[in-house]
């Protein structure tokens, strides 16, 4: 009986088939340098008449070499008349992100805030850093109320910069209020809509 063909492994290179595949796995199998080099040239000739299209300018066969050595999984033992790509080059492995192993404080407000807190905590007084002391006390309203939606403390939110500006930043509860959020519901047209009959 002939064996169906999902019995068989996966191709590598589906468009050359099976038969070329084969041919590879017996040129790798040859154990003679010189004659596996010799049927190694024979069928990348015969895998140029198969497909023209992979032949460069001035007859130029590296890519078909490059198939050769991809189908023979690198394992092919030949002197190749060009450079061929290699599975570093094929199937290169991406650099390590560093990622940073410093922790936070409170996970909620994020390490952007930290810096924020940071580079204003170091400027001069003055009506500029008050203004983005009151933008960030704002914003870490809005972060804190995106974990506790029953209600913030404004009190704590003051604390919290205080704790992370080193004192340096240091709001009276009783004197600075920050604003109150309130989430506001969207109506998607047609959601609320009656039926016509």
């Amino acid at each position: 009986m002939l064996p169906y063909n999902t019995d068989n492994s996966p191709i590598i290179l589906p468009e050359f088939g099976r038969n070329v595949e084969g041919l590879v796995k017996h040129c790798c199998s040859i154990e003679d340098r010189e004659e596996r080099t010799r049927c190694a040239y024979a069928l990348v000739d015969v895998m140029a008449n198969l497909f023209p299209e992979l032949v460069g300018e001035k007859g130029d066969k590296t890519q078909i070499w490059n198939h050769l050595n991809i189908m023979s999984q690198f394992s092919l033992d030949i002197d190749f008349p060009c450079e061929v790509i290699t599975a570093e080059l094929l199937h290169p492995v991406p650099d390590r992100i560093p990622y940073t192993a410093s922790s936070m404080r409170y996970r909620h407000y994020g390490k952007n805030i930290e810096k924020m807190i940071g580079i204003v905590s170091d400027m001069e007084d003055g009506e500029e850093k008050d203004i983005l002391i009151s933008m960030i006390a704002h914003h870490m309203k809005k972060l804190m109320l995106t974990h506790n939606k029953e209600g913030v403390d404004d009190a704590k939110i003051l604390r919290d910069l205080a704790e992370y500006s080193g004192g340096r930043i240091n709001l009276d509860p009783s004197k600075y209020l920050l604003h109150e959020f309130k989430e506001v519901e969207i109506n998607l047209p047609g959601k609320n809509k009656k039926k016509k009959k």
